[in-house]
This record gives structure tokens, sequence and C-alpha cells, in this order.
């Protein structure tokens, strides 16, 4: 399956989806294998129409209980779109708890996302950790200051007709996601 680390867990790099070469960019940034999928941010439930990937009742169920918030829900997309974030068949969608965030994400439109790091690195938690491993680089564009982050880290589901697959423990419980019909 596609392997989703959907960041969560502290800053973040982001680039637009509808523009190929930021994505692989965004691969290049990160020191990221182009295997290791990226998760799609988008500001709202409705946003998610703008993609190409197929929405079942539950999934839109388990959106609108649990967004915003730290859950990224993997689903079956058209597959170029897929590749382009590092899939093959699917794509994993989250909407920000924070306001500003999901307001930057309305103005952008779609963003790859993951975490402000180096791929096998810890998570950036303070805006000056960002700053020392991307502040000075000429293929990153700019920094917002989010403020500090708290390093919780969301969960990360495929929603399957024959039950849930948790690709990674976070946040959200899965038991409670399960319960969702």
């Amino acid at each position: 399956k596609d392997g989703f680390d959907a960041g969560g867990h502290g800053h973040g790099v982001a680039a637009c989806v509808a523009l190929p070469e930021a994505v692989a960019q965004l691969f290049r940034v990160k020191r990221r294998p182009s295997t290791v999928a990226l998760p799609v941010m988008v500001a709202d439930v409705d946003a998610v129409g703008s993609l190409p990937v197929t929405v079942s009742a539950r999934a839109r169920h388990v959106m609108e209980a649990f967004w915003p918030g730290p859950l990224t829900i993997v689903l079956p997309a058209d597959s170029a779109l897929a590749r382009r974030v590092g899939g093959e068949n699917t794509l994993g969608l989250r909407i920000p708890s924070d306001d500003a965030l999901r307001a930057l994400v309305r103005r952008t439109g779609p963003l790859a996302v993951t975490s402000a790091n180096e791929h096998g690195e810890p998570p950036c938690l303070e805006p000056d950790d960002v700053r020392r491993v991307f502040g000075q680089r000429d293929d990153v564009v700019g920094l917002w200051d989010g403020g500090r982050r708290d390093g919780t880290v969301s969960t990360v589901v495929e929603l399957g007709e024959e039950g849930d697959n948790v690709l990674r423990h976070g946040a959200i419980d899965p038991a409670a996601i399960a319960a969702i019909r």
C-alpha cells in the first residue's frame, strides 16, 4: 500500500498539488523517497469534491465527525494525481485544526504536505528549528511562523468495506472511527 506520512506532529512543508514541479520539489527539499506518499491538505469537506477521489457515504460521515482534526483519510483516487504525490491509486486527505492554516489552504487550494524535517529526522516543533533546517535553502520559497506545535501525530486510516486499515496510530482512536457508519 501507499506509505503515508501525514505529518501533523509539528511544523510542515507544503506544495500546491496543482503544480507537479512544486510537488516534485517538495520531495527533493525533504530528501524523501518518491515512494513515500504525501497526504493532501484541504480547507473543508466541500474542497474534497474538487479532487478526483471516490468518497463513500461512510467516508463522508467520518470526515464530518473528525474534521477538522488530526485524521488523515486514505481514499481511492485518480492514479495520475496519486502518482504525483508518491502513491499509486489512493490519496490521503486531511483538514487541519488550525484556523489560520485552513485559511491559507482556502487561498492556495489543496496542498501536498509533510512534516518540516528532512526525511527520517525528528520533526521540527519550534519555528527556529524550521529556520535552522530550511531557512538557508534556495529551494524553499518561504517560511510561515505558526508558533510552537505540540508533537501530536495524526491517525492515518484507509476506510474499507470490510474494515479499516489503520496505517498510523495517532490522536484519534481507531475504535472511534470504526464506530462511524
